[in-house]
C-alpha cells in the first residue's frame, strides 16, 4: 500500500469489519497506520497451536491505540499469567514466561512425551514466550524465551533491538541473534536488510544503535543480508543461527 502497488480506492470496503493480525509482535506504527487506512476495527491476537490457535489473547479495537505493543488479555475460556523460570507468578511489570489454560488446548505432542511434559505442567501451557503484565491486566510480547541473548551475565531481549533499528530509515528488515563469544558466551550479531538502493556501513549500524540503546545491548557484529522469514512472516531465527554462527545444535530451538 505504501509503495502504491495496491490502491484501496480500487476496492470496496464497506463491507469489511473486522481486522486481526499476530504472528510477530507488531510495530506500534504498523497498527496506527493499520486503524488510519483501514475502515475495519483493527485488533491484536495472540495464540499458538498448542493452546487451539489464534484468539487466546486478544487487543480489541478500543485498546489498539491506547495499550501500544499490548496483545491484550486473556479471552473467554483463558486464564493466564506471567510466572518465572521456577514457576513462580511475578508482579506487574517484571518480566517472565507467559503460561495459559484453556478447554481448548492440547492433551500431548504426538510420540514425544518429553516434550509434552516440558510443556505442560499442571494443566497450565508453558509458551516459551517471555512477557510482562500490567497494573490493568493487559500482556506485552517481550521475546521468545529461546532467542534471548546471555551476554557478560546480561539477558537482552532481541525484539527491543530489532525495533531499535527499524528506526534507521535506510533499514527494511532486521533480525538479531545471540553469537559465541568466548568472554561474554554471546555477544549481539544483526542481520540487516537495507532498503532496495541504500547502502550503510558496520559502523553505521552500530553508532545508530548506541543512540538508541544500552551499551551492553548494542550489535557488536553486523551482516548485510536478506533476513530469513517463514511463509508467515515469522523470523526464522534457528535457521540464521545455523546459517551465521555454524550452531548445529540451534535446530533444538525451533518455535
Amino acid at each position: 500500500i505504501k509503495n502504491g502497488e495496491i490502491n484501496l480506492a480500487d476496492y470496496d470496503l464497506s463491507r469489511w469489519k473486522y481486522l486481526e493480525i499476530g504472528a510477530q509482535p507488531v510495530p506500534f506504527d504498523v497498527m496506527k497506520g493499520l486503524v488510519e487506512t483501514f475502515p475495519a476495527g483493527v485488533s491484536n491476537i495472540y495464540g499458538i497451536t498448542e493452546g487451539g490457535g489464534g484468539g487466546s489473547f486478544n487487543l480489541y479495537p478500543e485498546d489498539v491505540l491506547r495499550k501500544p505493543g499490548s496483545i491484550g488479555k486473556p479471552t473467554f475460556g483463558v486464564e493466564g499469567k506471567v510466572v518465572d523460570f521456577q514457576g513462580k507468578e511475578v508482579p506487574p511489570g517484571e518480566v517472565g514466561e507467559l503460561i495459559f489454560s484453556t478447554p481448548r488446548m492440547m492433551r500431548e505432542y504426538y510420540q514425544n512425551p518429553e516434550m509434552t511434559k516440558e510443556t505442560l505442567k499442571d494443566g497450565w501451557l508453558y509458551t516459551g514466550d517471555l512477557v510482562k503484565v500490567d497494573e490493568e491486566g493487559f500482556f506485552y510480547i517481550v521475546d521468545r524465551k529461546k532467542d534471548m541473548i546471555t551476554s557478560g551475565g546480561e539477558n537482552i531481549f532481541p525484539v527491543e533491538i530489532e525495533d531499535a533499528l527499524m528506526d534507521h530509515p535506510k533499514i527494511d528488515d532486521v533480525a538479531c541473534i545471540g553469537y559465541p563469544d568466548d568472554r561474554l558466551v554471546e555477544i549481539v550479531m544483526a542481520i540487516v536488510q537495507l532498503k532496495e538502493g541504500e547502502t550503510m556501513t558496520e559502523e553505521e549500524v552500530i553508532e545508530f544503535a548506541k543512540s538508541k540503546l544500552a551499551t551492553y545491548k548494542v550489535p557488536r557484529k553486523v551482516i548485510f543480508d536478506a533476513v530469513m522469514r517463514n511463509p508467515t512472516g515469522k523470523l526464522m531465527k534457528p535457521q540464521m543461527r545455523v546459517k551465521y554462527t555454524g550452531r548445529k545444535e540451534a535446530f533444538k530451538k525451533l518455535d
